[in-house]
């Protein structure tokens, strides 16, 4: 903490540097763990819940400022808000992946917007020379979404046509030393190009491992970049304590408290109505106004723009700096304690019911369907999974929280609720008291185990199939009562049908004989992942009894 690290380091450029690089590698390795795939699932939060949430903060901090009397002019107060608009990606981002909220729905939707924050830092760079010349705004906007266009469509290109072929002529020489150089090489190398374009570094790292996650080397390359991601990123949050005057902290102490509660919450109120507004429900809403209520390190290069161009004073410069690093000082320590203020309003049923409520967009059909199978998640697993259900007879009703699956159950004329699983509201529009049995076949291990807590609320006596940990199968077994059944993963569809329809009358054997070859296990010798006992009073047949699968050579 301190100028200088109390004044014992320097060269700060040097440190600044690094901490770019390490704030470039985080990113790059988000863009090799999620694919564009995965971001089209939250692209109407991103692009129409970021963009408002900007225009807002610009607006509001434009008209709180002039009428405090922080700033004399109008561009003054435009700067003044879109340095607050900004959130860190590098904060949110790390904290997510040290809590395990990174593949969640509030995860998603926070990246979401950082990455629309990200990509605007380049329209705010080309308009902050023209605020005092109204007449040039809109040439200035258009160069940079022209630049910013050209650079997508080289994206693209190169992505499809060029990086798949020059990173398989460098795997092929079978160096792990020099696969590490290209991916370094095609991160800093894109990194900087964005720099040029006057776009961020962070956004063309980004966009570099989304190039790269399309690869079949991205695993490759995501474990040979992550060691040198932890060791640069480290030195992204040194530099920040690097620019704060603890001296300046004291002396001004009074506006910055004032000024830091104005802009968390501010932007808390901005993101939690934004986002409750596009169906997330209230759980979602506040973990994103918590995470995003701060200001990024992207302000900080805002904020010396500004000094050059004269748009602040060096006290407004000072302020500003001192105000952003107590936000980012202060973020970590609130995200980090979202789970444990969840878990102790979830002990009022009420506020557990109001957190989950959500907008769920509802299949007609659903209303009118009884004695059904709940299939939650409509991914390969589940899809597999509903057409056997479909073939024997029975009726099926999805839950699927993705627009693309949602898009596709639609297709196929198969009833649907839109939704997450582990709400109980979207369990009970999907007929769970009506349902004979319930499969859980997603991916994300927080939201099966509440998905299988609310539906035992729910319904106590309902069949339930659904993965568990195998550390934890035991356990979960006893705890989820005689029907509730548990298979260690879902990787493989028929994990669960002989297991579902033991307890719908029909024999495990029979069951087995219908696999098609394409299930990927041999028939009829196929065995769950470990003995599962039937207890359910329907089944005519009682299965009979398989042993553990043993070790392949």
């Amino acid at each position: 903490m301190g100028p200088g690290g109390l004044a014992l380091i320097r060269e700060l450029i040097q440190v600044e540097t690094l901490a770019q690089l390490g704030v470039a590698l985080l990113l790059f390795v988000l863009g090799v763990e999620f694919s564009i795939g995965e971001l089209q699932k939250v692209r109407r939060i991103a692009l129409g819940g970021g963009s408002l949430q900007i225009a807002l903060t610009v607006i509001l901090s434009t008209a709180i400022a002039l009428v405090a009397g922080w700033v004399d002019r109008f561009p003054e107060g435009i700067f003044l808000g879109a340095v607050l608009s900004l959130s860190s990606t590098a904060v949110v981002l790390r904290c997510l992946v040290d809590t395990g909220q990174a593949e969640s729905v509030q995860g998603k939707v926070m990246l979401g917007i950082l990455i629309v924050q990200d990509l605007a830092l380049g329209l705010m760079l080309a308009v902050l020379p023209a605020l005092d010349q109204p007449e040039a705004i809109a040439v200035a906007v258009g160069a940079a979404l022209l630049k910013t266009a050209l650079f997508a469509g080289g994206a693209i290109a190169v992505a499809v046509w060029v990086l798949p072929r020059c990173i398989r002529l460098v795997a092929r020489t079978e160096s792990d030393e020099l696969f590490l150089l290209a991916t370094i090489v095609l991160c800093m190398g894109i990194a900087l190009l964005t720099e040029k374009l006057g776009l961020s570094i962070e956004m063309g790292a980004f966009v570099a491992g989304l190039m790269i996650s399309e690869v079949e080397y991205a695993d490759r390359a995501l474990a040979a970049v992550e060691p040198l991601r932890d060791i640069f990123a480290t030195l992204f949050f040194a530099a920040i304590g690097l620019l704060i005057d603890p001296r300046f902290l004291w002396n001004h102490w009074q506006p910055i408290a004032a000024l830091v509660a104005l802009v968390m919450v501010g932007k808390f109120a901005i993101v939690f109505v934004l986002v409750r507004a596009f169906n997330y429900s209230p759980r979602v809403a506040i973990a994103a106004g918590v995470g995003l209520a701060q200001i990024g390190e992207f302000s900080f290069v805002l904020a010396s723009e500004g000094q050059k161009l004269g748009l602040v004073t060096r006290p407004v410069y000072l302020l500003v700096v001192g105000t952003t690093a107590a936000t980012l000082m202060i973020a970590p320590f609130l995200l980090r304690g979202l789970n444990s203020g969840f878990a102790f309003l979830n002990r009022w049923p009420a506020i557990a019911d109001w957190l989950d409520r959500a907008d769920i967009p509802l299949d007609d059909r659903v209303e009118q369907i009884a004695n059904h199978v709940i299939v939650c998640g409509y991914g390969r697993v589940g899809q597999n999974l509903v057409s056997l259900l479909q073939g024997k007879g029975y009726q099926v009703v999805a839950i699927e929280r993705a627009e693309s699956k949602a898009q596709l159950l639609r297709e196929r004329g198969i009833p649907y609720v839109y939704g997450n699983c582990a709400n109980a509201p979207v369990l009970k529009a999907a007929g769970i008291e009506r349902a004979r049995s319930m499969v859980v076949t997603t991916t994300d291990t927080l939201d099966n185990r509440l998905c299988v807590q609310k539906a035992i609320a729910l319904v106590p006596n309902l069949d339930i199939v659904g993965p568990a940990p195998a550390t934890a199968r035991s356990m979960c077994c006893t705890a989820w009562g005689p029907k509730k059944w548990c298979t260690q993963n879902l990787k493989a569809v028929w994990s669960c049908p002989p297991t579902c329809c033991c307890g719908w009358g029909k024999a495990v054997r029979r069951c087995n004989r219908k696999l098609p070859p394409s299930a990927g296990v041999a028939t009829p010798s196929f065995a769950p992942m470990w003995p599962v006992r039937c207890h359910c009073q329907r089944a005519t047949a009682a299965p009979p009894e398989v042993p553990e699968p043993q070790p392949q050579t």
